[in-house]
């Protein structure tokens, strides 16, 4: 409808010869005043010469009857025009809530197109920490969005399986006697790794020797011994990452490899000379020249870094996944700058690649002690941060319902609380995980909106009991003000993605579920004497759709019943 109303009044700008307007269609803050509002006329004044009034009265004429399910369009302020939508909008918007089911709140404008979203990027050998996790949750968030309007999505995960990180492990297995043919895990990984971290850091020369000559074999693969204890790790620790992925709901179309893009990488160094000169024995590109900053793309001892890995990875995207039309790499925001001058380099040897990549930094969520660190090994592990958030969850329901909660449930509402937490706030803004606000189920707050969902179909419930069957025969001459939120979705979900701003669909959730149970606590559903009540069902049916819908957007499990 906003379109609609846009089209409209685009319309009536050519009939007047009106060019260059930079107008906009909203919701009014306060809802008495319309449903949508413009400022077209006061924009308008200065090139036409009038007062904004008159011109909104102008427009006001020339747009009555003209569009379809707008019942009154009113001229108010200082030149604002208001549309009231009709009755019979917001009814048939309901009826066709119901009918679109789990297809409630899609659009086709990404349709026909093919997003990769690569994001959580864990690296073997390493712990899987509750950055990553939080990582995941707004990759697996923006990927959602690019699917809600229409895209084929890949999600793709890249990993660093080679690496001076691969070469601090290692040297701590050996260090620590944990040996190929044992039986150990990826807490044991996470706990050599560190301990090799932290020798390399400290400077201790027989460490930063064999760690550095661990590396090179890692590289060509020269060593049996480094290949067996490689190989084991590796296993363990990808192995460890899938069932991370399962629980949190995430499952990855593609991966790719450091030790797949290393030597295409150096390749693609070496044969652009002109793009990638000598600087005291190792290949640079100097960003300072185009305004970035220089980073080293082959280092002195000729292995390829990070950037030199990444500029492979882009085509072998491609030639894996086919033509793509956009690609996004989500990460958290402190290597932004990093992608600044991957992007610039890459525009130069992979110019149609460069221009749809995007790079999406994003905030970074902190605990009240403070940033996570995986040099020193003083990091939360995902999965003990998401036991210790079920536990706290599990305190909270234990006796609080008639639900006996089970281990899956108790597991949905931590990760809800987590992912909604990550993701009900500006996504390029950090932010601080508060574990009893997160877990609260009384508004802002991802359990509360599965609570809001679950309380809805245990009210439909009692409603089908007593026989209420939906229906929208009778309903009241003005719609209740909850129908007043529920259409705003699809808009919701279509501006989520252009601004990449999951936290829209929080916000909205959070807004819909307040207005359902003031509209529940107002109103009687089920019951039979009632005749709105099949309207009234209806309604709480077209928002639990629509939670369940938006729950699903931001990777957020909709319990039937807590």
């Amino acid at each position: 409808m906003q379109d609609v109303i846009r089209k409209a009044i685009e319309t009536v700008l050519g009939e007047l010869e009106i060019i260059d307007v930079d107008f906009v269609v909203e919701h009014p803050a306060d809802i008495t005043h319309g449903d949508y509002a413009t400022n077209v006329a006061m924009v308008c004044a200065k090139q036409l010469g009038k007062s904004p009034r008159e011109i909104a009265e102008q427009f006001r004429v020339a747009l009555d009857s003209k569009i379809s399910h707008v019942a009154k369009i009113e001229v108010a302020g200082a030149g604002f025009i208001n549309f009231h939508l009709s009755r019979d909008f917001f009814s048939e918007k309901i009826t066709g809530i119901l009918s679109a089911q789990d297809t409630w709140g899609t659009n086709d404008s990404w349709k026909g197109k093919k997003v990769l979203v690569e994001y959580t990027d864990p690296n073997p050998f390493k712990e899987f920490h509750i950055g990553h996790l939080f990582t995941n949750a707004v990759g697996e968030s923006i990927a959602r969005l690019f699917m809600m309007n229409g895209a084929e999505v890949k999600r793709i995960n890249y990993q660093g399986d080679v690496g001076l990180h691969v070469a601090h492990a290692l040297w701590g297995m050996r260090e620590l006697g944990i040996r190929a043919e044992d039986n150990f895990t990826a807490r044991d990984l996470g706990r050599a790794y560190a301990y090799g971290a932290t020798a390399y850091k400290n400077e201790d020369p027989r460490a930063v020797q064999e760690i550095r000559d661990i590396n090179k074999k890692v590289y060509d693969r020269s060593d049996d011994e480094i290949n067996i204890l490689y190989d084991a790790g590796r296993k363990i620790s990808l192995d460890f990452f899938e069932e991370v992925y399962a629980l949190v709901d995430t499952k990855f179309d593609s991966y790719f490899f450091e030790s797949e893009v290393g030597s295409k990488g150096k390749e693609l160094v070496l044969s652009h000379p002109e793009i990638f000169p000598l600087s005291d024995g190792a290949r640079i590109f100097d960003g300072e020249k185009v305004g970035l900053h220089t980073r080293v793309f082959l280092n002195k001892e000729g292995l390829p870094t990070y950037e030199a890995k990444d500029l492979a990875l882009a085509k072998l995207k491609e030639d894996r996944l086919g033509v793509y039309d956009h690609s996004v790499i989500s990460t958290a925001n402190e290597v932004s700058e990093y992608f600044k001058v991957l992007k610039k380099a890459m525009s130069l040897i992979y110019p149609e690649l460069a221009l749809k990549t995007e790079h999406i930094g994003h905030g970074t969520v902190r605990l009240s002690t403070g940033k996570m660190s995986s040099r020193t090994g003083d990091v939360i592990p995902a999965v003990d941060f998401i036991d210790e958030v079920a536990d706290a969850a599990a305190a909270k329901m234990d006796g609080g319902g008639k639900t006996v909660p089970t281990e899956r449930l108790i597991r949905d509402i931590a990760l809800g609380a987590i992912k909604y937490a990550t993701l009900h706030g500006n996504i390029f803004q950090n932010s601080t995980f508060d574990k009893e606000k997160a877990l609260s189920f009384e508004g802002d707050s991802g359990p509360y909106l599965q609570y809001t969902h679950a309380r809805i179909v245990s009210v439909l419930e009692k409603a089908r009991g007593v026989g209420v069957i939906p229906s929208s025969k009778h309903k009241p001459e003005a719609p209740y003000e909850i129908e007043k939120t529920l259409y705003r979705f699809e808009e919701v979900v279509r501006e989520a993605l252009s601004e990449r701003a999951p936290h829209k669909v929080a916000g909205y959730l959070t807004e819909l579920a307040g207005a359902f149970n003031t509209f529940y606590g107002n109103e009687k559903i089920a019951d039979a004497e009632d005749m709105y009540a099949p309207y009234k069902s209806m309604i709480a049916d077209a928002v639990r759709i629509t939670l369940k819908n938006g729950l699903w957007t931001l990777g957020i499990k909709a319990p039937d019943k807590m």
